[in-house]
């Protein structure tokens, strides 16, 4: 799907981390655009700075654990500009932590913000994109969802099945006119990498690398205009490894390990317990 002037696209969780590099790059695009965050914090400054080049938007806080917002979020986006072309499902929420001590209610949180709240949305504009006969939804998820890295239980599980979710949307719609991406980064100069390592001070692994905002949001805007299935963005090449997981799952876990995505993650937890309060 070509990305046009006067398209209209919704994004969630617009005003934080790669989110603003979105809501840019869409807007000098000349797209038309429906902004979401919570709990909002630079959303207005945000829409301010783009509508000053030109771009019709409308910003609105939205929770997206409560699904009244979310409906209200599509009702708002149908009533500024009659349609919706493109969803991004950018959203994300993340505890580093052993698994048994996390409360129900960040599972919970999790579960809802990263995995149900894309499935409704995406319920909700397809009725939209069926009668325009176009439209695409992209859904951003995470290695984690391919790997399972330790102390991500709960985030990698979303992950995965937001891949999942998105191969299913394809095929059901494949000649219906709207289309699905899963966009796969690793870890990420912005968003929950950048506030994970400014509060620990750990890095990510020097084997895995770290990709710069753009490079996912090049993704993005390359996955609509070619209806890809699945982009994975990392600087070192991982496809061979994941392959060889799933060949060999015991030999894929031992490299995996050998690699440090494990260790980073044990050693933010040990860092974070050790940080004064």
């Amino acid at each position: 799907m070509q990305i046009k002037p006067g398209n209209v696209v919704v994004l969630t969780g617009a005003s934080g981390g790669i989110g603003v590099h979105f809501v840019r790059a869409f807007a000098r695009l000349g797209t038309r655009l429906v902004l979401a965050a919570y709990p909002g914090n630079d959303l207005q400054a945000l829409r301010s700075e783009i509508e000053k080049e030109g771009c019709d938007s409308v910003d609105m806080i939205c929770d997206l654990r409560d699904n009244q917002q979310r409906v209200k979020l599509i009702e708002t986006a149908l009533d500024r500009f009659g349609r919706v072309d493109v969803l991004v499902n950018n959203a994300g929420v993340e505890y580093t932590s052993f698994f048994h001590e996390l409360t129900e209610a960040q599972i919970a949180e999790v579960l809802a913000v990263n995995l149900e709240s894309p499935m409704m949305l995406a319920r909700l504009v397809l009725p939209t994109m069926l009668a325009q006969k176009r439209g695409h939804i992209v859904n951003i998820a995470s290695l984690a969802g391919k790997s399972g890295p330790a102390f991500q239980e709960s985030y990698a599980a979303t992950k995965a099945g937001l891949i999942a979710f998105t191969a299913s949307l394809r095929s059901t719609y494949r000649t219906e006119g709207p289309s699905a991406s899963a966009i796969v980064p690793g870890f990420v100069e912005a968003g929950i990498y950048s506030r994970l390592k400014a509060k620990t001070g750990v890095s990510a692994p020097a084997l895995l690398g770290v990709s710069p905002p753009e490079a996912v949001v090049n993704a993005v805007l390359r996955a609509i205009e070619c209806d890809s299935p699945e982009l994975i963005i990392n600087p070192m090449p991982v496809r061979p490894l994941l392959a060889f997981t799933a060949l060999f799952p015991r030999a894929g876990e031992w490299i995996t390990e050998k690699i440090g995505a494990n260790n980073f993650f044990r050693k933010a937890i040990q860092q974070d317990k050790t940080t004064p309060k």
